[in-house]
């Protein structure tokens, strides 16, 4: 299996990248896309721009290309398209790999850009248990903070601090408490991973908290570089 991989920066595409690898895949590309909208329906848009540093420490930075889409409903999905087509008549790839654990509407469509491009789909994180998963990916040595809150129950304070077992635990008790998922996979936050298994270097990052609105709340990047890894470089203001 060749993939290319849709890598925006969070957990779920990282641990869908690393269990690909893991697999014996073969990594032809990594695509990350930017929106030039904060309300994209199918793409991640906070701090994207750090998943480039999260492919070189992969050791991908030569495979890996960066798409501007306008971020409009369906719109999106056709640049989506478009910039994937390019890239196989430069990197032989047969699959799409995504992140995706229950959206439907992002599976969906992507299935319909490999039907056009004539590859396949693999969704490695597909119905997974969203609380165990959480737990594996700490268990795991997946290092990552939430990068935004846009629901009623999580609260400022876990904005920007590393995820351990204790704070899964917090997350899975809260999410019971405001019926909200656990992974997130309903758009109720967002996340970075800045160490991995499969990462060769540590991400250290600096950065700062705002608030939008009630229940909602951002952690904007200001510096991101790669040290050596294990390095412990997470500033949060």
């Amino acid at each position: 299996m060749k993939v290319c991989a849709l890598l925006s920066g969070g957990k779920d595409s990282n641990y869908a990248l690393y269990k690909a690898i893991r697999e014996g895949a073969e990594v032809s590309c990594i695509v990350i896309v930017h929106p030039m909208r904060d309300d994209s329906w199918m793409f991640h848009t906070i701090n994207t721009r750090v998943a480039v540093l999260q492919a070189e420490a992969m050791g991908f930075k030569s495979k890996t290309y960066n798409v501007e889409v306008t971020g409009v409903k369906e719109e999106e999905v056709e640049e989506l398209r478009v910039a994937l087509a390019k890239i196989k008549n430069i990197e032989e790839y047969d699959t799409i790999l995504v992140g995706a654990l229950s959206s439907r509407y992002q599976v969906e469509r992507v299935k319909h850009i490999a039907s056009k491009l004539g590859v396949k789909v693999y969704a490695p994180n597909w119905g997974l248990d969203p609380e165990e998963y959480l737990k594996t990916l700490v268990r795991e040595g997946f290092k990552f903070i939430i990068t935004s809150i846009t629901v009623m129950g999580l609260p400022f304070k876990l904005l920007g601090k590393p995820i351990g077992l204790e704070e899964v635990e917090e997350i899975v008790r809260l999410a019971k408490t405001h019926h909200f998922n656990p992974a997130f996979e309903g758009g109720e936050a967002e996340t970075l991973v800045y160490d991995a298994p499969h990462y060769k270097k540590t991400i250290c990052i600096e950065g700062r908290r705002v608030k939008i609105r009630e229940f909602e709340y951002k952690l904007l990047v200001e510096k991101a570089k790669l040290e050596e890894k294990g390095s412990h470089c997470i500033k949060i203001l």
